[in-house]
């Protein structure tokens, strides 16, 4: 299978368009390209539930669990609202570029 090529990278903003955390934003953490998913900073928290050994005390901890690629959007620089993202080519470089307004992300 071959493997695509994702239009997001880590360090993008982002907003979530569908599930719980609907509305919400935040920065790319990790970017899962095998499994198309996302890790993004405060989004679909869960609670972990860790045993004491080691050094370790052990309890709940808080960790971001992945979220479908399709289900966030990159955040336009211009209007702060969802855009998707293309690519174009400006002196001789290849950019990336929020639909909506033509600003180049990066």
């Amino acid at each position: 299978m071959t493997q695509t090529k994702l239009k997001l990278k880590k360090g993008d903003k982002v907003v979530v368009l569908t599930g719980k955390d609907k509305g919400k934003t935040g920065e790319i953490k990790k970017v899962l390209v095998d499994e198309m998913k996302l890790i993004v900073q405060g989004i679909n928290v869960q609670t972990k539930h860790r045993k004491p050994g080691g050094q370790s005390a052990g309890g709940l901890d808080k960790i971001e669990a992945p979220i479908a690629y399709s289900n966030v959007a990159a955040i336009d620089p211009k209007s702060n609202k969802a855009s998707r993202v293309g690519f174009k080519t400006v002196d001789g470089n290849k950019v990336r570029f929020a639909r909506k307004s033509g600003e180049v992300i990066d």
